[in-house]
């Protein structure tokens, strides 16, 4: 049997697989070492995996993952991600469908201190579902709100996969980092105009809250200050260069504790289950990279990536067609898999035909990671909409992912602007040294 037939047969059964929901990572893994013993040998399937597993669990480089996601654990165990909330909600909460927009606002500004999707909806959906229930917000709106907010944490840095990314294709993680932050900024305020369209075309959706004075409204900034604190400590510190990403990742973990411990915020409770849920998310993370890098192995020996490249390579379209192409694939790939292990798979196939189209490579990771936002949202993986599920079990799915559905189109906004406007996002990596 040919290697490019069994690679085939590989990538099909990999699919089928993720269906039964069973642990992407293990599964890439063992169907990676089956398949690159099969095509090679017994003997070299046993050595790369082992060097895999190593490698990439001994790596420096990932070390940056579990500090950012310890940052993120912090902040919301010492209820900044609460805080966050409440000022976004006296600010906007007059505003059509304000509660949503409120939760936007404090999605966007978790984000800026979590790297997480999972952890930013989970939070959002212990935080702001029950006060939108509270408020009668229709479960749609409200739901979808969380799922899709949610998906900011994967686009404003600090953000794991702009990490792995960044890894994969060695570009500099901190200005995969600076080009998040305008697109970020320009996804959440097209999610509050989705909200707001929402409510003006169905306005029993979401009653509109009581207005709050400006002394009111000023007051509730505090509630942003350690937000900022770490933000700017984080990125600033990454756009001037007086760090690497991994000392930003240790400066903003210790940063969240100090923050907690002298505001009596973080018990030592809270503490031992944010490590706890740290750990378990790292582990996570860390794993998919190390499947997703066996059955990388296997896809190479099999010819797949290269031959998947020349054909999209000599499409007859033009450069921006082809590009157009390649995020259809994306899209359509997010709706099957996690978006994570896609990254992984898919990067070594195309990043190279990106670059040969003259595309800049930190550019196409920000498209990446929109197109990858899109899959966290949309069935039947949509692993924000089963998190929301999983908190909220109250309600049903289908409510969730229809809920879901109108901030696709938003996302697609985005991406579009950035087709067009490519400085969106090099603005400020560009500037950086």
């Amino acid at each position: 049997m040919e290697p490019t037939t069994i690679g085939l047969i590989g990538l099909a059964v990999l699919i089928i697989v993720l269906f039964s929901r069973m642990p992407v990572g293990f599964v890439m893994a063992l169907l990676g070492f089956l398949g690159f013993s099969y095509v090679v040998s017994w003997e070299s399937g046993l050595r790369i995996m082992a060097k895999d597993f190593f490698s990439i669990f001994g790596s420096y480089s990932l070390t940056v993952v579990p500090l950012f996601i310890l940052m993120g654990q912090i902040a919301f165990h010492g209820g900044i991600s609460r805080r966050l909330f409440d000022t976004a909600y006296t600010w906007l909460g007059s505003l059509p469908g304000g509660l949503g927009i409120a939760t936007i606002g404090a999605c966007a500004g978790f984000a800026a201190i979590c790297g997480s999707t999972n952890a930013a909806v989970a939070t959002m959906t212990t935080v702001a579902l029950p006060e939108m229930k509270r408020h009668d917000y229709a479960l749609t709106l409200g739901t979808g709100t969380v799922a899709a907010g949610g998906s900011l944490g994967i686009l404003i840095p600090p953000s794991v996969i702009f990490i792995v990314y960044g890894i994969a294709t060695e570009q500099s993680i901190g200005k995969l980092f600076a080009a998040g932050i305008f697109p970020g900024i320009l996804l959440a305020a097209c999610f509050a105009l989705t909200i707001i369209i929402w409510v003006k075309l169905r306005p029993k959706v979401a009653p509109r809250g009581e207005k709050k004075t400006f002394r009111e409204k000023l007051l509730a900034l505090t509630g942003i200050s350690e937000t900022l604190v770490l933000f700017f400590l984080v990125m600033g510190g990454l756009f001037v260069g007086f760090f690497t990403p991994t000392e930003a990742g240790a400066i903003g973990a210790g940063g969240a504790i100090l923050i907690g411990v002298v505001g009596r915020r973080l018990s030592w409770k809270h503490f031992v289950q944010a490590v706890v849920e740290s750990t378990r998310i790292s582990c996570m993370v860390l794993v998919i990279v190390t499947g997703a890098t066996i059955f990388g192995h296997f896809l190479a020996v099999t010819r797949i990536p290269y031959i998947a490249a020349a054909w999209v390579g000599e499409l007859p379209l033009p450069n921006y067609a082809i590009m157009g192409v390649i995020v259809l694939i994306y899209l359509l790939g997010g709706c099957f898999m996690d978006s994570l292990a896609m990254v992984l798979l898919t990067v070594p196939i195309i990043y190279p035909l990106v670059i040969s189209l003259g595309f800049d490579p930190i550019w196409f990771g920000v498209v990446i990671v929109l197109v990858t936002e899109m899959g966290v949202i949309t069935p039947p993986v949509g692993i924000n909409v089963y998190v929301v599920s999983g908190i909220a079990r109250d309600i049903p799915l289908e409510v969730i992912f229809k809920g879901a559905l109108p901030f696709l189109f938003a996302i697609m906004t985005t991406i579009g602007l950035l087709m067009i406007f490519p400085q969106i996002a090099l603005f400020l990596p560009n500037l950086m040294r």
